[in-house]
C-alpha cells in the first residue's frame, strides 16, 4: 500500500488513513454526516471564511472507500434511484404557452437567489431536472441557484453556480497560477454549473443579460451565503451542443478547450476515461484585480 495518497489535491498520509480507520471503529453508529464533520473538525479543515468544509470531508471519505483503504458503516437508507432524488411529478409548472417577446418588454427581470427552503425552490430543481440537457440531482458542496422571471413574474430560465472545477490547464495557464496558487485560490472561483432558458422561451439577448445582471450581483450574493467574495466566474460550453455566443456577448473570455480525459483517465492509463471537449470561459468579477491573486 503506497505511504501517501493523494485525493482532492490533498495528501492523505497512511497514519492519517488509521486515524478515520479508527474514528469510524470508535462510532459504528455515526451517519457519514457526523463523521465528516467530526473528522473536519479534528483537522481544522475550514474555507477560507471559516466554514468548516465537511462536504469535502465527506468526498474524501467516499474516495477513501471506494479505494479499499477505509470502511464506512453501513448505510441506514438506501440512496435515491439516479434521477430520483426528489419527487418531480409532486411539482407542476403552470402552462407552458410559447413567450415570443422582446426583452425590453420582460424588464427589469427578477433574479432571485433560491436555497431549499425558498417557496420557488422546488420549481426551480423541476425545470433543471426536467429540461436541462444534463439534468439535476441536487446541489453538492457551496452553491448558489437563481430563479429568473420576468418584471409581470413569467418563469424565464434557471441559472446554477457551483464550486471551480480542481484542475483546468487553459484557465490556470491565463490566470497565471502555479499549483500552489491554484490550490489557495480556487474557493474564489465558481463554476456555471447549469444554465437552462426554459424550453417555450423565445427572447433574443436574453441569455447574455442574464449573464451582465448575475455578473453584478453574485459576489455580493455569494458574500452573504458564504462569508467570502469571488474574484472569477468560469464555464464549460460543449461546442457540439452550443455555441457559446451569450457568454462572448456578455463579455466572458474564451481561454481554450478541455482536453477531453476525466479524473479517472489518469487511472486507467490502458483504457483511457473520456468525456466531451468543452470551451472554457471565464468572467472576472474585479475590474483591476491581478491574474494570479496573491492572497
Amino acid at each position: 500500500m503506497l505511504e501517501v495518497q493523494v485525493i482532492q489535491g490533498r495528501e492523505i498520509s497512511q497514519a492519517q488513513i488509521e486515524e478515520i480507520q479508527t474514528l469510524i471503529d470508535a462510532n459504528p453508529f455515526w451517519s457519514c454526516w457526523r463523521l465528516s464533520r467530526s473528522l473536519a473538525q479534528s483537522w481544522r479543515w475550514c474555507s477560507a471564511s471559516g466554514q468548516l468544509k465537511d462536504m469535502a470531508a465527506r468526498t474524501l471519505l467516499l474516495k477513501l472507500q471506494q479505494r479499499g483503504l477505509i470502511r464506512l458503516p453501513e448505510r441506514r437508507r438506501l440512496p435515491p434511484e439516479p434521477g430520483r432524488q426528489f419527487t418531480l411529478d409532486l411539482v407542476e409548472g403552470p402552462p407552458r404557452q410559447p413567450l415570443v417577446s422582446g426583452l425590453a418588454a420582460l424588464r427589469p427581470l427578477q433574479i432571485r437567489v433560491v436555497g431549499p427552503k425558498h417557496p420557488d425552490y422546488p420549481l426551480f430543481r423541476h425545470y433543471l431536472a426536467q429540461y436541462h440537457y444534463l439534468s439535476y440531482r441536487g446541489p453538492v458542496g457551496q452553491n448558489l441557484g437563481y430563479f429568473i422571471q420576468s418584471c409581470a413574474g413569467v418563469d424565464l430560465a434557471c441559472v446554477l453556480f457551483g464550486a471551480a472545477a480542481w484542475q483546468c490547464a487553459p484557465r490556470d495557464r491565463w490566470i497565471g497560477w502555479s499549483a500552489e496558487q491554484r490550490a489557495q485560490n480556487l474557493p474564489f472561483i465558481a463554476n456555471n454549473h447549469r444554465f437552462l432558458i426554459l424550453p417555450w422561451v423565445r427572447v433574443p439577448q436574453l441569455a447574455n443579460h442574464i449573464l451582465t445582471q448575475i455578473g453584478q450581483q453574485i459576489e455580493a450574493d455569494w458574500q452573504d451565503r458564504y462569508h467570502h467574495g469571488l474574484d472569477w466566474l468560469e464555464s464549460f460550453v460543449q461546442p457540439d451542443r452550443f455555441s457559446g455566443a451569450c457568454y462572448q456577448a456578455a463579455n466572458w473570455i474564451y481561454v481554450g478547450q478541455t482536453t477531453g480525459r476525466t479524473r479517472q483517465s489518469g487511472r486507467h492509463r490502458d483504457n483511457q476515461v473520456h468525456a466531451p471537449v468543452k470551451d472554457i470561459y471565464l468572467y472576472p468579477l474585479r475590474q483591476h484585480g491581478p491574474r494570479a491573486t496573491d492572497r
